[in-house]
């Protein structure tokens, strides 16, 4: 690969070649650049400061960060941890190994569902999608071993080797507990097979990124009659706080299977599943040795070298299990109430630049164009961080006598409580979707919000030294992004509170699926990383980029001293990575981005502004015929 391309014909080379010609990809990492430099700088700092909490040299703002502290101390205690091995696991296995029938899991599925043991589906307490005001059971298929039902195919080249990995990471771990060599043996043959049987019967990625797809609402009866032999209706009795009378099935050929997934003549297999699912799932919290071998199969899935080292994986759980209160102290360090009142009017008025476009949107009729707009009005902007952290987080406690794995059992334990009570409880609107140190951003369908943390409002994407074109290149792009999202293929069928609801007049509709298509195909089956691009996959963030591009594009041009090669030179620099090619693959099949290079490229293709301000010509690689341009937002 050339280390410096022209802008005329590979956008994302043109800035980023010469760094990606010397990049080099931390062991513990799969990727390197952009988003991911960002991260590690803010981890960096947090890390410090925690260090410093730890080790008396500062003293924690508030209560849970010192209990995110006490945490952080005991996950980094390997000493302990070493001399107690698997003992802190042990008694979940043996409550597994125990489980004799069927019937005996009926009869305690509610307490393994408390405790976090593995049942032969999930449930969720989430926002109804026809009515955000309340919370509803969500029914769940269960995740396969492989990260997605393409992945089964028998000519995936992946497959097997992928399978071998997670068969010796298995074997590696079943060889700590109590089980003989044959049992050992058996329950990773059973397992796979378990695993195999789920794979038939589940919904691929590009299903799932369908999200209102997932919105099969079903009688409780009749969901109970299709999960016999489970006794559905027991176990909610035991679980809930009320008896929902309708539960959404996410996934309605998982269930619709599920007699033939989960019966008596599978149970055995089930019960070796639950085991080996259990092992791989706690054994990273448990002495240095299991973890290194419980990562063996994360490590062939994304080419990783080494895991992160036992400070950075110690901070990292204590990150996680108290993301929210880090969030906060990250947020009120590191970027400030002014910070927050700054970037919120950029994004109004880039909400304001949508409205402009929406108004003067060709294809749209003036009812559909007032209902867009009015969801624009009621969108809610959560910038930076929250003013306070979720009401779950009190129920978090730390035991310093205890062993890692029982506290993080205990914390899993009040957090399922906290989430099965809110059943019955008025959605809150005011939860954030992700933590202030997050370098990240997302728009909520089901609440009409977009979330921007501190994290990611820093260079390259936003900084107070870089101009208003730059800065509109990155942050302001990112942002449209997220208010775009609000009508993707997906957003477009939620109404301003959230509600799957359809707000179109028929042909618009119509149209707009047309126009989509058209972004579809303007990806689909592009080479990448040793596969084909899947449109279907990425269409929603493809159509969420474009509309970015656009109203960011639209905005910087109201700036008298506007520079479109400044603004087009931050959005490919925003894009930076290099990523191993196992997990380059691995994104290929699972994420619905498209890949950075061909987000950097394609679509600034869409505009003439792009031909204008390069003098792109027909027979440059940065050429796109005027016939195949996309335009939607």
């Amino acid at each position: 690969m050339a280390a410096k391309s022209s802008f005329k014909d590979d956008l994302y080379l043109a800035v980023n070649g010469e760094w990606e010609a010397t990049a080099v990809i931390p062991d513990d990492k799969p990727t390197t650049g952009g988003f991911s430099d960002l991260a590690d700088g803010v981890e960096k700092h947090l890390m410090a400061d925690f260090a410093a909490f730890r080790d008396g040299q500062a003293t924690p703002p508030n209560e849970l960060i010192q209990r995110a502290t006490d945490l952080y101390r005991i996950a980094g205690d390997f000493g302990r941890r070493d001399q107690e091995g698997m003992d802190p696991l042990t008694p979940r296995l043996a409550k597994i190994e125990r489980l004799a029938s069927l019937t005996a899991l009926n009869q305690q599925a509610a307490d393994w569902d408390r405790d976090g043991l593995p049942l032969p589906f999930n449930i969720g307490i989430e926002p109804d999608m026809k009515d955000t005001a309340k919370n509803a059971v969500y029914l769940y298929a269960l995740p396969t071993i492989l990260p997605d039902t393409t992945y089964y195919a028998e000519d995936n080249p992946a497959k097997q080797p992928l399978l071998a990995a997670y068969r010796q990471t298995a074997a590696g771990l079943l060889s700590h507990t109590n089980l003989d060599d044959d049992t050992q043996s058996a329950y990773i043959e059973a397992t796979l097979r378990f695993d195999a049987t789920i794979a038939v019967h589940v919904k691929s990625n590009e299903d799932k990124a369908d999200y209102p797809s997932q919105y099969n609402p079903q009688d409780r009866a009749t969901v109970a009659q299709k999960m016999a032999p489970f006794a559905w209706d027991e176990y909610l009795q035991d679980l809930l706080p009320s008896e929902p009378q309708q539960i959404i099935v996410t996934d309605p050929g998982f269930l619709d299977a599920f007699a033939s997934i989960y019966n008596d003549d599978t149970f055995t297999d089930f019960r070796a599943w639950a085991y080996v699912n259990e092992l791989l799932s706690d054994a990273s919290y448990l002495s240095e040795e299991l973890r290194q071998v419980a990562g063996t199969y994360r490590r062939a899935l994304t080419g990783l070298s080494a895991l992160p080292n036992q400070d950075k994986s110690a901070y990292r759980i204590a990150n996680q299990v108290f993301s929210e209160p880090i969030g906060i102290y990250y947020g009120r360090k590191y970027f400030g109430e002014a910070a927050k009142a700054d970037v919120t009017k950029l994004v109004q008025r880039m909400i304001a630049t949508y409205k402009q476009r929406i108004s003067d949107n060709a294809w749209m009729s003036q009812p559909t164009k007032d209902k867009a707009i009015v969801k624009l009005n009621t969108m809610v902007l959560k910038m930076g961080y929250p003013d306070k952290a979720n009401e779950r987080y009190d129920h978090f406690q730390v035991d310093k006598d205890a062993s890692l794995l029982t506290n993080l059992l205990a914390i899993h334990r009040a957090g399922a409580a906290y989430a099965v009570a809110q059943l019955d409880q008025p959605v809150d609107r005011g939860e954030w979707g992700m933590p202030g140190q997050l370098v990240n951003a997302c728009y909520d369908p089901s609440r009409n919000d977009i979330t921007f943390p501190a994290a990611i409002l820093q260079a390259p994407f936003y900084s107070l030294g870089q101009s208003n074109s730059e800065n509109f290149g990155g942050i302001g792009a990112v942002i449209a992004h997220e208010i775009s999202h609000g009508f993707d293929n997906n957003g477009a069928k939620f109404d301003e509170f959230g509600n799957l609801k359809n707000w179109w007049q028929e042909s618009d509709y119509k149209e707009f699926k047309r126009l989509t298509q058209a972004m579809i195909d303007e990806f689909d089956g592009r080479d990448y990383a040793g596969g084909k691009v899947n449109g279907k996959l990425i269409v929603s963030e493809n159509i969420a980029d474009l509309g970015g591009m656009a109203a960011a594009l639209s905005t910087a041009q109201q700036d008298d001293n506007v520079d479109l090669k400044a603004f087009f030179t931050n959005w490919g620099r925003i894009w930076r990575q290099k990523a191993r090619p196992e997990y380059a693959q691995l994104l290929l099949s699972s994420d619905v981005h498209a890949p950075n290079r061909l987000r950097a490229n394609i679509q600034p293709q869409n505009f003439d502004e792009w031909y204008t301000t390069f003098d792109v010509q027909p027979g440059d690689g940065m050429y796109l015929e005027p016939e195949r341009r996309v335009a939607i937002w």
